[in-house]
């Protein structure tokens, strides 16, 4: 069958070992190789909002200095933000219900960036999302933790999870932003990219 991403000019490499994001990609249609690789994710104390999730996704390409010139590499980060804070993985169960509660009755921002790197050019974007939640009780917070044990996820939760389901009163932009990766915008930028807009 007729793919969008035949003869595409590069080979993709996801720096991702999210299961969420590579599910993405394959729904997408977009073929692709796996390459992780570890570092520390600190960021200056000083950045706000999308500029953190910009930094850590290009921080997360710094590693991969061996690239080919047939190679595009794509990473990405995702940061919860709200009330000028960013909520981060939680590393355990009380972390996590203070980010839950934090979050309660409130609207936060899902900010995604995604980064584009070969050996001849670089591209970032970044898509934001509204999220309101209803005011969660003690008890529905602590069920949550207790089955979906979300510490994997910034902010604690993960929109497609049963917290989202009860929990999320509206959403403004992407919903697929708030699941980890702006697939709109992905895609977009792919197409780009085959038709040498870089």
């Amino acid at each position: 069958m007729h793919s969008f991403f035949d003869s595409y000019p590069y080979q993709i490499v996801l720096a991702s070992g999210s299961p969420r994001r590579q599910q993405f990609f394959k729904d997408l249609g977009i073929p692709f190789t796996s390459r992780v690789r570890s570092l520390e994710e600190v960021y200056p104390e000083t950045l706000k909002r999308e500029d953190i999730a910009v930094y850590l996704a290009k921080l997360k390409a710094s590693v991969f200095t061996d690239l080919s010139d047939e190679e595009l590499l794509i990473t990405s980060d995702t940061v919860v933000w709200c009330e000028n804070e960013s909520l981060a993985k939680a590393e355990n169960a009380a972390e996590a219900t203070q980010m839950l509660q934090k979050l309660s009755g409130k609207t936060h921002e899902v900010i995604t960036a995604v980064f584009f790197k070969t050996t001849r050019f670089e591209k970032v974007i970044t898509d934001i999302t509204q999220v309101t939640f209803k005011k969660l009780s003690v008890a529905e917070i602590n069920y949550y933790l207790e089955m979906a044990k979300p510490y994997d996820k910034a902010g604690a939760y993960g929109i497609q999870d049963w917290i989202g389901l009860i929990g999320v009163e509206r959403l403004e932009g992407s919903f697929f932003n708030v699941m980890g990766l702006p697939t709109h915008k992905v895609y977009a930028t792919l197409m780009e990219i085959k038709a040498g807009k870089f």
